[in-house]
């Protein structure tokens, strides 16, 4: 398979870091307002319930036209394979969203301004409400996403994020047991990425089985992903789920420290992504047709270290941390959806009528 060149590695510590990702304008996710009361029946408009509650063609409708450039073109079946994927989204949301409301967490409304403020900071008003009228979306629609997406992250950090720790024995351990990992014989940057290609592949790489099979549906996955993070979302759990790389999905994208002198041999777009950039530094590359996004997570110099130098001991700490967070949300996620009484209609349909897009 032709593929965008993976980087070689030599050293894989933390996966998928905290991040600071770059400016975008719009995210993905639900857009509707909460409904409680199960759907009376369920109509052609109805493409999901999540314990009686309804997710509507709409909502889909709204959360994919938020995501997609209005400009691109895209077959029924492209766009029908995109919508499952955010259908699934949203059912995860839900699911969510119940549970925040059952624990009595809510997003206050300084809270939301901000992040609405925040989300459109590199426009002006005209050009951010032009944006939405692009994509037949309000302003109204803009802050429900939001609100959504804050609930949701406010519940993560609640119940996985802050239950995590790591203890100095922990830190220590990992040292000892990878001193080899400490010495950096030349420049150095650490690395995660998410490889998007627009090939059907014959090796399922992620969880989620994703799998963009055009050049549209690449662009369009790609421009999902960005989106994702700007509101916030996981770079490892979005590298697991979407990453089409079989050697880095399953650890979230992970490439370690990548030398200097490997990426002066890699191909320029991906080269300028990443040497001079600062550690949070996000950049969607392509070339060849092979999209990489790629993340900045830290900047090594040549030298030896231990666990007094500069760094070291919170790198540890912080990847050590990240790896329990992962394992931990995980968990998280899959007891929760699978306590969670979920019908697919939508996918049903498809399946039915063997593929068919009505």
């Amino acid at each position: 398979m032709q593929r965008f060149p993976v980087l070689q590695t030599s050293v894989r510590l933390a996966v998928g870091a905290p991040l600071i990702v770059l400016a975008l304008t719009f995210t993905l996710g639900a857009c509707r307002g909460d409904q409680s009361a199960a759907p009376q029946a369920v109509s052609a408009d109805t493409w999901a319930t999540v314990d009686g509650r309804a997710i509507t063609r709409d909502d889909v409708e709204k959360a994919f036209r938020r995501s997609q450039d209005p400009a691109a073109p895209i077959s029924p079946e492209e766009a029908m394979t995109v919508k499952l994927s955010i259908l699934n989204e949203m059912i995860l949301q839900d699911i969510l969203l119940a549970k925040a409301r059952d624990l009595k967490i809510e997003v206050t409304d300084s809270e939301l301004d901000a992040a609405y403020t925040e989300r459109k900071a590199n426009l002006t008003d005209a050009q951010f409400e032009e944006e939405l009228k692009k994509r037949n979306l309000t302003a109204a629609d803009m802050r429900e996403t939001l609100r959504r997406e804050l609930l949701t992250n406010k519940l993560i950090e609640q119940e996985v994020t802050s239950k995590v720790t790591v203890s100095d024995q922990e830190v220590t351990d990992f040292f000892n047991a990878n001193r080899a990992q400490f010495t950096v014989p030349e420049e150095s940057y650490r690395l995660a990425q998410i490889v998007v290609t627009p090939n059907d592949e014959p090796q399922q790489a992620n969880r989620t089985g994703n799998d963009a099979t055009t050049e549209q549906e690449a662009a369009f996955k790609v421009r999902m992903i960005m989106e994702r993070l700007k509101g916030g979302a996981s770079f490892a759990d979005l590298a697991m789920d979407y990453s089409e790389d079989p050697e880095t999905a399953a650890r979230g994208g992970d490439l370690g420290l990548v030398p200097v002198s490997a990426l002066k041999q890699a191909p320029p777009a991906l080269r300028n992504a990443v040497i001079g950039k600062e550690p949070g530094t996000v950049t969607a590359a392509s070339a060849g047709g092979i999209h990489t996004i790629i993340v900045v997570l830290g900047h090594e110099p040549a030298g030896e270290r231990d666990l007094s130098t500069p760094g070291v001991r919170d790198a540890i700490t912080e990847g050590l941390k990240t790896r329990k967070e992962q394992l931990l949300r995980t968990a998280y996620l899959s007891s929760a959806r699978g306590d969670a009484n979920v019908v697919n209609h939508q996918a049903r349909r498809i399946v039915e009528s063997q593929g068919k897009v009505q």
